[in-house]
């Protein structure tokens, strides 16, 4: 949809184009990008067939506006974790729970199911490239920064990401016995990892004593 055509709709309309691009999210989160179709998206957000055709008359048109809103989502849920930091806490563990928490919401799962879906489909691949990019120079990049309160230079862009990507495969791994415990001492090992590239404190070992 064009932006003079937005520029017109009425604040009734902006509603229902948000409405319809919240259950957009929250299908592909919830069923994948391939079983959130559009008349399931229509049904999600209570609109006719016809409502839903007059606000996104195609899928891709559909698609390309839900890959703006869950980007946008996801940099809102960032900047906002970045920016609270309790007094006292260990900055490093803060920044990866918060993150790890992240991973799981809405807006991050829906990506990664896109994600999931752009590795064979070449349109959804080149929407998502310009999201990606952004969020790895402008949202991993400066906001870890504050967040880890690394430095700059090669050894703490590593740490930073080791931990996203760690954490990033952790979250969409499968595990089939003792989850919980397997996932908390892989926590424990990445918290461990950045503090010692990081140089902050005394931990010389990646595995708890």
């Amino acid at each position: 949809m064009d932006a003079a055509r937005l520029a017109k709709d009425t604040p009734k309309s902006q509603k229902t184009r948000a409405r319809i691009l919240d259950q957009a999210m929250r299908l592909i989160a919830e069923i994948g990008y391939h079983a959130a179709t559009n008349p399931a998206i229509a049904d999600a957000a209570g609109l006719t067939r016809g409502a839903m055709l007059y606000h996104f008359p195609t899928r891709e048109a559909l698609v390309e506006a839900a890959v703006a809103h869950i980007q946008s989502e996801r940099s809102t849920l960032f900047r906002a974790a970045a920016a609270d930091l309790p007094s006292g806490a260990d900055v490093t563990e803060h920044a990866i729970d918060s993150y790890w928490d992240l991973l799981h919401s809405v807006p991050f799962v829906a990506f990664a199911e896109l994600e999931a879906a752009g590795r064979t489909d070449p349109a959804i691949h080149a929407l998502l490239a310009p999201a990606q990019a952004e969020f790895d120079r402008a949202q991993a990049g400066d906001d870890l920064v504050r967040i880890l309160h690394a430095g700059a230079g090669p050894r703490f862009q590593a740490s930073r990401d080791l931990a996203r990507f760690m954490l990033e495969g952790l979250a969409r791994s499968t595990l089939t016995y003792d989850k919980d415990g397997r996932k908390e001492r892989l926590l424990q090992v990445i918290k461990r990892a950045t503090h010692m590239l990081n140089r902050k404190g005394d931990i010389q070992d990646l595995w708890p004593e």
